[in-house]
């Protein structure tokens, strides 16, 4: 059992019956009444967002959730698949299990899958992913204002605003927590 006391970011608890991480946190102890806690969470099966008030001292079932760490092989009709690299049993994921994670998603990319009651239902990938650049508009002359920056369409699908100056077929570092563009990449 978890107490409000033991909140952190990433926490897994249950709440009426349901997994949830928590996304942010903050203890309150106002001058008269009691302490509580502003909570927001993920639920963990629909990726819906909550925010809650908790009082000071409730406790919460631990979910029971496992990770594992496997990589990610293709897509297909069925899902993105993915494979245990200890066990080679496979899994795959709809669109909807996976969610924004899915525009990072490259072949053999080691990731790690949560399961809830034995379910694949959430894919955590790593802090930044390399990405090659399949469309993107060249930069127009004169138009280089500091910090000017055009759309870009990466190989998954994810649209990023980068410099004038990526064109495609480069490889750029994207943080995965915020979508944006981190540095060109030089593969040699």
């Amino acid at each position: 059992m978890y107490e409000t006391s033991d909140f952190k970011k990433g926490l897994k608890i249950m709440v009426e019956d349901k997994p949830y991480v928590i996304v942010d946190f903050q203890h309150v102890k106002p001058g008269k009444g009691n302490q509580f806690s502003r909570t927001k969470l993920r639920n963990m099966l629909t990726g819906q967002n909550l925010e809650v008030t908790f009082k000071s001292g409730e406790k919460f079932e631990v979910p029971n959730v496992e990770n594992k760490e496997m990589s990610f092989l293709y897509k297909d009709d069925s899902g993105y698949n993915f494979m245990s690299q200890e066990t080679f049993e496979q899994i795959a994921m709809s669109e909807e299990d996976l969610g924004e994670s899915r525009f990072y998603l490259t072949e053999n990319l080691k990731v790690v899958v949560l399961f809830y009651n034995e379910k694949a239902v959430a894919v955590d990938v790593p802090k930044a992913v390399n990405l090659m650049v399949a469309k993107s508009d060249p930069g127009i002359k004169g138009d280089r204002v500091s910090g000017a920056t055009k759309p870009a369409t990466m190989e998954t699908g994810l649209v990023v605003n980068v410099p004038l100056h990526i064109n495609e077929g480069d490889v750029l570092r994207i943080d995965t927590q915020t979508g944006d563009y981190v540095e060109r990449v030089n593969m040699k």
